[in-house]
């Protein structure tokens, strides 16, 4: 979900090594392994958050090594995803955050893709202000009083304006519509990637600076820097329908899994494992951890993973 030219190509790097063909454009290729009919192959759809890294990496490293796949995996961005996995160019999506138009169309109607249960971790997108911040001026955590804070969270890249630091414009995000809805004198600056966000935040962080942050649980980066939300307009069910009108929070989603249609109903114990495939907050920060902070490649922190709770993962084999 961010910033300079070197965080984006150190990102790049990073997720190269995650990925079995580098970070393919999915848009217009696919995998040798993709929708692979009667071989033991699967490849599995990486988004370029860390948590969603943590997931792919554990369940590639358990088809690998306890039931005999060749797995490939490959960087889509969330929508262009959805395409991929409906033409069967990729098999699984292990974290989507919501995405109900395109369930409409490819579950309801078209039924090329279907569900592939929940993968266990609630997420929630916010605007977070550091702790340290929010502790001097209690009353930054209400919307209504962040102008009053706007000439505090001005950098150059706002326009005179308070900035409100965003991710990847690919991510799920309101803060435009929210921005204008709520008349807030605020820009929303993307950083570009999750990479380059983090090393803002840490950089404000390390020197104290105030900021404002779209950011989203679950995420290891709370552990290190902790932040504090701030309370946006209750959510209601239905308040963010029209994406210009949203003047509303961000709902808590249980994130799920998706798979392919075909894939689902041939893909064997691979697919069988896949839907079984379940774990906890807790337990996806633990491997993003060792990914981001102890710079672990994704192999290393899922077999480390591995080695210390199979009491869990042996619950997703196939019996």
């Amino acid at each position: 979900m961010p910033r300079t030219r070197l965080a984006a190509f150190a990102a790049a790097v990073a997720l190269t090594a995650l990925t079995g063909c580098g970070a393919a454009d999915m848009t217009s290729q696919s995998s040798p392994y993709a929708d692979a009919k009667d071989s033991r192959t699967v490849t599995l759809s990486v988004q370029s958050w860390v948590g969603a890294q943590a997931n792919v990496a554990v369940a590639r490293y358990l088809l690998e090594h306890e039931l005999g796949y060749r797995v490939d995996t490959v960087q889509i961005d969330e929508v262009p995803a959805w395409d991929a996995l409906s033409q069967g160019r990729v098999d699984a999506i292990l974290e989507d955050w919501g995405h109900p138009d395109q369930e409409k169309r490819y579950i309801d109607e078209k039924r090329t893709i279907t569900r592939g249960g929940d993968l266990g971790v609630t997420g929630h997108i916010g605007w977070f202000v550091p702790t340290y911040f929010a502790e001097k001026h209690p009353d930054v955590t209400e919307w209504k009083n962040l102008n009053k804070y706007a000439d505090e969270f001005r950098t150059a890249e706002s326009g005179g304006k308070g900035q409100l630091l965003d991710g990847s414009p690919s991510y799920v995000t309101n803060d435009k519509a929210l921005v204008d809805n709520l008349d807030l004198d605020y820009q929303v600056v993307f950083a570009g990637s999750e990479a380059a966000q983090i090393t803002q935040i840490e950089q404000f962080a390390k020197e104290e600076k105030p900021f404002l942050s779209y950011w989203y649980k679950p995420q290891w980066l709370f552990e290190k820097v902790p932040m504090t939300e701030v309370r946006l307009p209750a959510y209601e069910e239905g308040c963010d329908a029209e994406p210009k009108k949203v003047a509303c929070a961000y709902p808590h989603t249980p994130l799920q899994k998706f798979l392919n249609a075909r894939f689902a109903d041939g893909g064997g114990d691979a697919a069988t494992f896949l839907k079984k495939f379940r774990w906890t907050t807790d337990m996806q920060n633990d491997v993003a951890l060792m990914i981001a902070e102890e710079k672990l490649s994704p192999e290393e922190a899922a077999g480390r993973w591995v080695k210390g709770n199979e009491a869990t993962w042996r619950a997703w084999l196939p019996s």
